[in-house]
C-alpha cells in the first residue's frame, strides 16, 4: 500500500515537473520567435536633407546606448549627466552613450555570465524599476558593434524629447543620481528612470 502511494506521488511529482518544463521551454520558444518576428518589421526610411549630427548605436552584447554629443547648440546632456558624478570627472570626452533599461539588469549583471534568476524574472515581467546608464567618451570607432549616423537637426530634435522622457527628475528638475558600486568604468553614471522594462 505504502508502495503504491509512493508510486503515485512520484509519479505526480514527475508529471508536474514535466509540466513546468515545458511550459517554460514553450514560454522562451515563443518570446525568440515574437523577437524574431517584430525584428523583421521595417518602417520607411527618412531622408535627411542636412545630416549635421553625428551619432552612434553602442551595444557590448547586453546592453545597446545611443551616443550623442555631450553637448552642442541644441542640447547639453551634462546639464543632466555632470562630469562631475563620474569617478573620472573628465571634461574632455564629448560624447555620451545613453541607455536605458531595467534597474536590476544595469546595477547587477555587468555580464551574462552574472545574470541571476530573480534580476532576470523581474526583468522580464515588468517587477522591477528602470534606470539610465550614462558614459562618457573621447572619441569612438566604428565596428560591427558601434555604428555611425548622420541625422538632421529635427530628427536630433525627437531624439532628445523622446530620451527627455525617460529620465526621472527631482522635484527641482535634476536627474537622480544612484550611488552604486556597480560602476562599470570610471566615466559611467547610472540615474533613476521613468518606465518599466519588459519583455
Amino acid at each position: 500500500m505504502k508502495f503504491k502511494m509512493a508510486k503515485k506521488i512520484i509519479i505526480k511529482t514527475y508529471k508536474i515537473v514535466f509540466k513546468s518544463i515545458l511550459t517554460f521551454v514553450l514560454f522562451i520558444g515563443a518570446y525568440l520567435l515574437g523577437v524574431f518576428a517584430i525584428s523583421r518589421i521595417t518602417v520607411p526610411a527618412q531622408s535627411v536633407s542636412n545630416p549635421c549630427v553625428e551619432i552612434y548605436i553602442l551595444t557590448n552584447g547586453v546592453h545597446t546606448d545611443i551616443v550623442v554629443p555631450a553637448k552642442n547648440e541644441l542640447k547639453d546632456w551634462t546639464k543632466l549627466f555632470p562630469y562631475e558624478q563620474t569617478l573620472g570627472k573628465d571634461t574632455n570626452n564629448q560624447l555620451i552613450a545613453i541607455g536605458w533599461g531595467d534597474k536590476g539588469f544595469y546595477l547587477e549583471t555587468p555580464q551574462w555570465s552574472e545574470l541571476k534568476a530573480s534580476v532576470a524574472f523581474n526583468a522580464a515581467t515588468g517587477l522591477s524599476s528602470s534606470a539610465i546608464h550614462s558614459t562618457y567618451y573621447a572619441k569612438l570607432k566604428e565596428s560591427p558593434t558601434c555604428i555611425k549616423l548622420k541625422i538632421g537637426t529635427n530628427q536630433y530634435k525627437r531624439l532628445i524629447a523622446y530620451i527627455d522622457k525617460t529620465i526621472k527628475l527631482d522635484s527641482d528638475g535634476r536627474s537622480q543620481f544612484i550611488k552604486t558600486k556597480s560602476i562599470a568604468g570610471k566615466n559611467d553614471a547610472f540615474y533613476e528612470a521613468n518606465g518599466r522594462y519588459s519583455m
